[in-house]
């Protein structure tokens, strides 16, 4: 009765279930690692975007940009350009699906403007 008192630690099945755990989120970090990467990428595309004056203008800053950081999640098409105190204001939203296992799925939206 003693010797039971004075274990302390996991079980085997709690040992195999925590590392289950652990697994599995390390496994959608790295999935959404990536698009989050994108989306910084994408956010400083947006504010380079924004030093243009007209919206032909900004759309092809945002095209170069895009071209040269291979941004595939979003095209200038999908910016919302507009004026805001007499200032160009960059607006952008999008959403990016992470497959985790048969019919499971992670959604991830972005969304943002320029500075």
């Amino acid at each position: 009765m003693q010797l039971r008192k004075q274990q302390r630690g996991m079980t085997f099945v709690g040992l195999v279930l925590t590392a289950i755990l652990i697994v599995f989120a390390g496994m959608v970090v790295i999935q959404a690692a990536p698009t989050y990467l994108e989306f910084l990428t994408v956010k400083k595309a947006v504010d380079k975007a924004a030093t243009g004056t007209t919206v032909a203008e900004v759309r092809n800053i945002f095209d170069k940009a895009a071209t040269i950081d291979t941004i595939t999640a979003i095209s200038s098409k999908d910016l919302d350009i507009g004026k805001v105190a007499g200032r160009v204001v960059v607006s952008f939203a999008y959403e990016k699906d992470i497959h985790l296992f048969g019919p499971a799925y992670l959604v991830m939206r972005y969304s943002g403007e320029s500075k």
